[in-house]
């Protein structure tokens, strides 16, 4: 009988050093009471592609997967549509064999880190998952509200926006954060806007009201969500925490823990880490990792775009109609601008689909690797 014990009690023992706790972080909250049958959660991010940031709790992918809605401040692909995410590119050049290589060998640097870090920032990775599980997507703000905040802002004085201006307050920032202190980031966010109280209002507290109005209008409607909004909007007497409390609903801060196992939420999760594309039209199938951009363009082609905030890169396929007046090889050459020094390749793959590839070097786009792949009526230009 003492064996037996002894036996259960060291199991025990295992069982919890299996676990990682961390009482004090504050970042997940489950949203309950005022008449609601299900529970919704609510999620603070940092606008950042740290790879230290995605080391969720098990709690957020448990939300994530029993969630019906994924809410975010903006529509990320839609508001970064046109804009590139990317700042001092090195200049990328090419040998003999007519391989790419940069003359630097440091990451280069993104809005939201650099290409150490993870492929999207965390906001972006939260709706890259919401379109590849087919969930219901909400934005709280619409672009044109994101663009005219910037508009209103003196830029100069937002160091904790942009990393840029002043990375000895980004990394404070990150700091906090990791420690789970939404206290600290409000404060820290408060006194980083002390020159100029209107900011901190327009920036922070205006929106908080915006946001948990939206919240409690979407609560009544009594579909469970997983809402994720910056880690600043969360606490203080006006943040979007008290403002929901003040509604009437009930929130409690969620245990932040990660076991050395994956959980099943977790496995479901992470289960969906691509996007399958399907072109009716010309028989097009491709896998992204999320979800393209589509434009119909004038010349009866179809453009696909998947783009990487946190890295930088895009990946772009343009659906063209054959040209029966020129050969494979002439349409080669137009769409793969060769450097000098370098050419593109001929290919056949095993099921017989005839491709090119290799360098191209075009104003403004500069250096991309292209494949053109034919099929009967279309052919397909991979960027």
């Amino acid at each position: 009988m003492k064996f037996l014990i002894f036996f259960l009690f060291t199991a025990f023992i295992s069982l919890a050093y299996s676990q990682f706790v961390d009482v004090n972080k504050q970042l997940l909250w489950e949203i309950s009471g005022n008449g609601l049958k299900e529970k919704s959660y609510l999620f603070g991010t940092l606008h950042s592609n740290d790879k230290r940031i995605f080391d969720l709790s098990d709690s957020v992918y448990y939300a994530l997967d029993k969630a019906n809605l994924i809410i975010l401040e903006a529509d990320i692909f839609e508001l970064f549509k046109d804009i590139d995410s990317r700042e001092d590119l090195p200049n990328t050049l090419y040998d003999k064999d007519g391989k790419a290589y940069t003359a630097s060998g440091r990451a280069s640097k993104t809005t939201y880190g650099d290409e150490n870090g993870m492929p999207q920032f965390i906001d972006a990775s939260l709706e890259e998952y919401c379109h590849n599980a087919n969930k219901k997507f909400f934005a709280l703000e619409d672009v044109k509200d994101q663009l005219n905040l910037g508009a209103k802002l003196n830029f100069a004085k937002r160091v904790f926006i942009n990393d840029a201006l002043n990375d000895f307050s980004n990394q404070k920032l990150i700091e906090l954060y990791l420690k789970g202190d939404i206290t600290a980031i409000e404060r820290f966010i408060r006194t980083n806007l002390a020159a100029d109280k209107e900011q901190f209002s327009v920036l922070i507290t205006d929106r908080n009201i915006k946001m948990s109005h939206k919240l409690d209008s979407l609560l009544k409607k009594k579909d469970s969500f997983f809402c994720a909004i910056g880690a600043g909007h969360l606490a203080g007497s006006e943040g979007v925490i008290n403002l929901l409390r003040s509604r009437g609903y009930r929130l409690r801060p969620m245990l932040w823990s990660r076991s050395e196992n994956k959980t099943l939420a977790k496995k479901i999760i992470n289960s969906f880490r691509s996007y399958k594309y399907k072109d009716q039209a010309s028989g097009l199938s491709a896998n992204f990792y999320g979800k393209p951009f589509t434009e119909k363009n004038t010349d009866g082609s179809l453009s696909l775009i998947y783009r990487e905030y946190g890295q930088g890169n895009s990946y772009i396929i343009d659906v063209v109609p054959n040209d029966s007046t020129l050969s494979f090889e002439q349409i080669a050459s137009i769409y793969i601008a060769s450097p000098p020094n370098s050419t593109f390749y001929k290919k056949i793959l095993d099921d017989g689909t005839l491709l090119f590839e290799g360098l191209s070097d075009t104003y403004p786009e500069g250096l991309n690797w292209v494949r053109i792949i034919f099929s009967e009526k279309h052919f397909a230009v991979l960027k």
